[in-house]
């Protein structure tokens, strides 16, 4: 299997190259999906992750996340980077700690944001930069490269401000963030803003959720990465649900269609990390 250490500066190239796709797998077998379409890297999803063990988004602790992490980064070749959430804590020393065990898991990469688990409460901007900086100080620590993603939170979770958000991501870019993300923004216009409001590389989730705007529209105007989030994970559930009620309600096999077989098991082969 190829290094830790050759997983991060593969992950950290990728950065420095133009805008890349970084899909959300949440589980082995979807990693092993992704990797055999031929992504070049991988992020958890908290929410993907959270509902495949029965409960929602934000109700897993850090002990299941790394344990997941380390299924995950074990099931290929790939740089895998995380959703760590709000770091697990408040404090910028849970922050500190979360980034460690990150990388003990095999992770190259992942990102704190700003929300504090209160419904629309995002941390004061002091103490938020604060947490960036402490998560920063522990990836300088490490012996390789870890891409530290910094997330403000304003349209997910928070109060739905523009220029909090670039204010927000401004401050994360000064305490030494490498990657900058504000998941949700609502137009192509303000994704252009918020790229040319800072000098680190941006992360999108999906374009604009005013509509479906094409990857290369997005690298047009600066972005650096494109995620996806649940969105993988809810559309493999939705099929399922759809099926089950067929079944359950007028019992018929209309859902049957078009069934992957022998392309999932040649993608899972080809996903599967190489001896050696």
């Amino acid at each position: 299997m190829i290094s830790q250490e050759d997983k991060a500066k593969a992950f950290e190239a990728l950065h420095q190259s133009g805008c890349f796709v970084l899909p959300n797998p949440w589980d082995r077998g979807s990693a092993r999906i992704l990797a055999g379409i031929g992504y070049k890297a991988l992020a958890t999803t908290s929410a993907g992750f959270a509902r495949s063990t029965g409960v929602d988004d934000y109700n897993v602790t850090r002990d299941m996340v790394m344990s997941h992490a380390r299924e995950l980064c074990s099931a290929t070749d790939l740089p895998m980077s995380a959703d760590l959430e709000n770091g697990f804590g408040h404090t910028p020393e849970d922050c500190a700690e979360t980034i460690r065990q990150a990388a003990e898991a095999g992770l190259v990469g992942g990102s704190i944001e700003d929300f504090t688990g209160e419904p629309g409460k995002l941390y004061d901007i002091g103490l938020a930069k604060e947490r960036v900086a402490a998560a920063v100080e522990a990836r300088k620590n490490l012996p390789f490269p870890f891409i530290l993603t910094a997330r403000a939170e304003n349209f997910f979770t928070g109060t739905p401000d523009l220029t909090d958000a670039i204010a927000r991501l401004q401050a994360y870019q000064d305490a030494g963030a490498d990657c900058l993300y504000a998941p949700g923004l609502k137009t192509l216009e303000d994704i252009r803003s918020v790229v040319t409001s800072v000098n680190k590389p941006v992360n999108v989730l999906l374009g604009p959720s005013s509509g479906h705007v094409p990857i290369a529209a997005l690298a047009e105007v600066g972005v650096r990465r494109v995620s996806v989030g649940a969105v993988f994970a809810n559309l493999a559930y939705g099929a399922m649900i759809k099926a089950a009620e067929e079944l359950h309600g007028p019992g018929t096999f209309d859902f049957m269609g078009d069934l992957p077989g022998a392309r999932l098991v040649d993608l899972l082969d080809k996903g599967t990390p190489q001896a050696g």
